[in-house]
């Protein structure tokens, strides 16, 4: 059986739901709860590659909507209203696919909403963070101190990120990482920009770095240990 995209409704409280897809390829061997970026929805082609890579290496994805995102405006949600769509996920991807391994992140908005909501309580049964440009800080304005919450963040996170990435300047994000400790790596892609573009002078072009963050993914959540098996008669964690 191919793997499919399945629309979904994530339902956040009794009054507002926001828009989901489901990518699953046959027996995925994770799930990995993947939220935008500020300016671009689900369905943006960067969005959209990531989860056909990772669903062609057994990887199964649930992207969704951000509620602004789901209106139509450009004013991205508070950090109160964010998490709670990305909590909302996760609960659905825990009912979805309640045996599959779960991560969670996203690209750049969406990964610093998804840390800071795991930093503040933990998201349940997710194992790792990953992700796709971590905007460190905003362009031209470089500072590490939008990254505080991470220190509070138990599980391993995965950062990929571009040497050329605006919104990280890498004399600050490998320090940063380093601090982190052994539950944070650092992956980078040489040239890249925030979106993981690369100039026609670099050794690789956008398809290849594409199917090298798929790889670098998917080799990172293989390498993840699972927990211990719960005693007998009584529910896993």
């Amino acid at each position: 059986m191919p793997n499919r995209v399945e629309a979904l409704t994530i339902v956040l409280d009794p009054e507002h739901t926001v828009s989901g897809l489901l990518q699953r390829p046959p027996e995925a061997a994770a799930l990995f709860v993947m939220a935008h970026g500020a300016g671009a929805g689900m369905t943006h082609p960067f969005m959209a590659a990531v989860a056909q890579g990772l669903a062609e290496r057994g990887i199964a994805t649930l992207r969704y909507q951000f509620p602004y995102m789901e209106a139509g405006s450009k004013r991205t949600d508070t950090p109160a209203v964010a998490q709670q769509a990305v909590r909302a996920a996760v609960a659905t991807a825990n009912h979805l696919l309640p045996a599959a391994p779960l991560f969670a992140g996203g690209k750049s908005f969406g990964a610093r909403m998804t840390s800071q909501a795991q930093a503040e309580a933990p998201l349940p049964r997710v194992r790792g963070l990953v992700f796709l440009g971590f905007p460190l800080h905003p362009a031209n304005r470089p500072s590490d101190a939008r990254a505080a919450h991470l220190h509070g963040v138990r599980i391993p996170m995965l950062f990929l990120q571009g040497t050329r990435d605006a919104l990280a300047e890498p004399a600050l994000l490998a320090p940063l990482v380093k601090r982190l400790g052994g539950a944070a790596t650092l992956s980078l892609v040489e040239h890249g920009d925030h979106s993981f573009h690369v100039p026609k002078r670099a050794t690789s072009n956008d398809v290849q770095v594409l199917a090298g963050l798929c790889d670098t993914i998917t080799a990172w959540i293989a390498a993840i240990p699972r927990p211990a098996a719960p005693p007998a008669g009584t529910a896993p964690p």
